[in-house]
């Protein structure tokens, strides 16, 4: 079985959508959306 067809099977799955809509949530947060962005810019500047 393929790698995305494998990734599609598990986002499906209960498992999958409980961590999607964890996610989500999280991004939804700006303190993480903050961090996120702050993590990015110092990979970029690597």
């Amino acid at each position: 079985m393929p790698l995305m067809d494998r990734i599609r099977a598990f986002l499906a799955s209960p498992q999958g959508r409980r961590l999607t809509d964890q996610g989500r949530r999280m991004a939804s947060d700006p303190r993480n959306r903050e961090r996120a962005r702050s993590f990015l810019a110092r990979l970029r500047r690597r």
